[in-house]
């Protein structure tokens, strides 16, 4: 599904990314960590088409996202820092408003159900600016999962949420790798991540310090690893 290939980002002297290679198949759920400044939500913003790389390329299903158009942005479902939801609008003038933005056809419908799936739906009525932040990311979450995306970005879809609406959460990932989409979450949940993951994608300093299968993981050795890699 994905193909990044020499994927570096500068601001000005500094290097966010540095010759990044990454290959994400559908299906598979892909776990970025690193410490703070190492890359992580740069990368998902350039997958995202948010931001453009310096160098390097970024492949999704075949087309180069450089050139990309609206169609690609239509396969990508994003979770950021930034709400980018409307705090005077409901949740559901919120979900609407991106609906039409994706052209997504059952909207009703499918506004429904994910409000229902985030356990939102006895709130629908309310403005955001009600809402508390565990509120506000599960509604995050269901934007992103809104236009049914072929590609899921996660930057911290854990953020303020409490135990039921984590195992929400995970629920949602599990039936996205079950139908398919290629998942790539950054999270700073080291023993979450294992559990969760396919594979783990570890950056340092913009460049990728390990990327291995899970099942080849022994977690108790991985957080004495983790450290020695990102020092």
């Amino acid at each position: 599904m994905i193909e990044i290939r020499g994927l570096s980002k500068t601001y000005g002297a500094r290097h966010a990314l540095c010759e990044v290679d990454l290959d994400l198949t559908d299906g598979e759920v892909v776990t970025l960590m690193g410490p703070n400044g190492a890359g992580k939500t740069t990368l998902l913003r350039i997958v995202a088409m948010l931001a453009r790389p310096s160098t390097g390329a970024v492949i999704l299903n075949g087309v180069d996202l450089a050139r990309a158009g609206a169609e690609a942005r239509r396969l990508v479902g994003f979770l950021s820092h930034r709400s980018m939801l409307y705090k005077d609008l409901t949740a559901e003038q919120n979900l609407r408003f991106y609906a039409r933005l994706y052209r997504v056809t059952d909207a009703s419908e499918r506004i429904g159900s994910l409000l229902d799936t985030v356990g939102l739906l006895d709130r629908a009525s309310d403005p955001v600016r009600a809402y508390s932040r565990g509120m506000q990311q599960r509604l995050m979450l269901a934007r992103a999962l809104l236009h049914r995306p072929r590609v899921l970005l996660l930057d911290e879809p854990y953020a303020g949420l409490d135990e039921d609406a984590r195992a929400m959460c995970d629920g949602i990932l599990v039936d996205a790798k079950h139908d398919g989409v290629m998942v790539l979450t950054a999270t700073h949940e080291m023993a979450h991540s294992l559990t969760m993951a396919d594979r783990v994608v570890v950056l340092s300093q913009g460049r990728v310090a390990l990327d291995a299968r899970t099942s080849a993981i022994d977690a108790g050795d991985f957080a004495n690893d983790y450290h020695l890699l990102v020092s």
